[in-house]
């Protein structure tokens, strides 16, 4: 038996909603995020972080984001 949700289409690899994108702002300073497609994140410059993308799904924790190059 399956659910409904294993039937549901998922978005291709190396999209982001461009809606959720526009709602998406860093937990840390509350400023807009940047969509990297090749690396699979959003960045915020502000806090010099970028926070991974996961089949899909981003991850707003600042423990999982990476700190950015200076």
């Amino acid at each position: 038996m399956t659910s409904s949700d294993d039937t549901a289409p998922r978005p291709a690899a190396g999209y982001m909603d461009p809606k959720l994108l526009e709602i998406l702002v860093c937990p840390v300073t509350k400023t807009v995020l940047e969509y990297d497609s090749a690396k699979q994140e959003l960045i915020s410059r502000a806090a010099k972080l970028a926070y991974p993308i996961r089949d899909g799904i981003p991850i707003m924790l600042p423990g999982e984001a990476r700190a950015l190059e200076a």
